[in-house]
């Protein structure tokens, strides 16, 4: 009895523990998946792409170009012919139905009597001035503008992404700066220990060391509070799940100034959408001028008609109780008082024209600024990675020298300390200054209307 009690026992622990693991083995499996759910790494080019194809702005902007074109298809249906029909019905009672007209019998009618009337019409515009092909010409230049318009937005969406992608390698690598010094200070300060117990340097030497590693991992600290903000940013741009890690792909390094800033200006002059839009707009105010001198035009129209008359109690055709009357004509209309009531709406049209005009003119202006701007910002910013590389050979040659001087006792904590300090600084400001560079770069190609080409 004893030994089958303990054989059970054992059966029971040993399914216990095969479930046990079966479940640790699920969990670990579930928290793996989780895990590589939560990390991506992502090119600069497949986030574009992401966030185009997920963003509510674009979506929103198609939507305008529909609603342009479907005033468009308006526009053209106003030209079609119309066409009407219509059935009547009427029923008269004649209570007092005799007329004494002079003779002895007079004039009896009945005392009841039904009319059907049925129409079918159709009307077409010869000629009205042009103004159905003007408002067919105005709508289809704003179906181009709106066109523009989305053109636009995915401009700025593409900007505010690559921004965003920037920003966020710009805290990886300086948090992989951090990263590298921690190690380079610990190294310091377990030498600095032993030093110490050597009786080489005092305990405020050791102490200088590691108020350093307590700076750096200060400055970690706020690094990584700002890639959480960043990278949350950024999967709402993406379409992301909020809880995603994104890691950066390598970005290339920034290159020099291949095209001189005319070349530059004569892109943006010929890609700019602002630019477009207003000429697209210059034309749609030339065309109502157009459509407001037509006004002052007569009308030419043609109509056929055929109605369908019986008096009969039966509304059926039946013969002799009904006819059939048709129409055909032309009709000229002429309201000759717009030849002096237009005249402010004329002057109106032309001062809408002429405000596009000057708009464009101070667009062009904008626009000249903005690229020499970021040309100007872009040359700067490889001036100064030309600069920092120069600064991290000398800090790197200081702190080589400095690191020397304190193993053989002949420099000081604070120079040790200030050289590594300078080396961590000129590090963080070359990554930084790289990916400002990158930036600079396609800010420089926004503002030439190119950025998505």
């Amino acid at each position: 009895m004893t030994t089958q009690t303990h054989t059970i026992i054992n059966l029971k622990n040993s399914a216990l523990a095969r479930y046990g693991m079966a479940l640790a083995l699920g969990l670990l499996m579930l928290v793996q998946q989780g895990f590589a759910q939560q990390q991506k790494t992502i090119t600069l080019d497949e986030a574009i792409k992401l966030g185009l194809s997920n963003s509510k702005t674009l979506k929103l902007s198609q939507a305008k170009i529909d609603q342009a074109v479907s005033e468009f298809n308006q526009a053209k249906d106003r030209s079609l012919p119309t066409a009407s029909a219509g059935f009547l019905y009427n029923r008269a009672q004649i209570p007092n139905n005799h007329l004494a007209l002079g003779g002895p019998d007079g004039l009896t009618l009945p005392k009841s009597a039904n009319a059907y009337l049925g129409s079918v019409s159709v009307n077409e515009a010869i000629f009205a001035g042009g103004k159905y092909k003007y408002a067919r010409q105005s709508t289809d230049l704003l179906v181009q503008v709106a066109r523009l318009d989305a053109d636009r937005d995915k401009e700025e969406i593409t900007y505010d992404i690559i921004s965003e992608y920037y920003n966020l390698y710009k805290v990886l690598q300086s948090e992989k700066v951090v990263e590298a010094n921690l190690k380079s200070v610990d190294q310091q300060i377990h030498q600095s220990q032993r030093f110490f117990e050597q009786g080489l340097v005092t305990k405020n030497d050791v102490l200088r060391f590691q108020l350093q590693r307590s700076n750096i991992e200060l400055n970690g600290i706020d690094l990584e509070s700002n890639r959480k903000i960043i990278n949350y940013n950024l999967n709402i741009l993406l379409g992301l799940p909020e809880d995603t890690q994104l890691t950066i792909d390598q970005l290339n390094a920034p290159t020099v100034v291949s095209a001189s800033l005319q070349n530059y200006l004569d892109t943006a002059m010929s890609n700019r959408k602002e630019l477009k839009q207003l000429d697209l707009r210059t034309r749609v105010a030339e065309t109502n001028m157009k459509s407001v001198r037509a006004d002052k035009l007569p009308t030419l129209g043609a109509s056929a008609a055929g109605y369908y008359l019986d008096v009969a109690a039966n509304p059926f055709p039946t013969g002799g109780n009904y006819i059939t009357p048709l129409t055909v004509g032309l009709s000229l209309s002429w309201n000759f008082g717009t030849l002096w009531t237009n005249k402010n709406k004329e002057a109106e049209a032309r001062i809408q024209r002429d405000q596009v005009v000057i708009n464009k003119g101070i667009e062009l202006d904008n626009v000249k600024d903005e690229v020499n701007r970021n040309y100007q910002s872009y040359v700067s910013a490889l001036n100064r990675i030309n600069l920092l590389q120069t600064s991290i050979a000398q800090a790197t040659e200081n702190n080589r020298l400095q690191e020397s001087r304190y193993q053989n006792a002949t420099g000081n904590v604070t120079d040790r300390i200030d050289a590594q300090s300078q080396l961590y600084q000129s590090q963080i400001s070359l990554e930084l200054a790289k990916a400002d560079a990158g930036l600079a770069y396609y800010n420089l190609i926004k503002s030439t209307g190119t950025l998505n080409k």
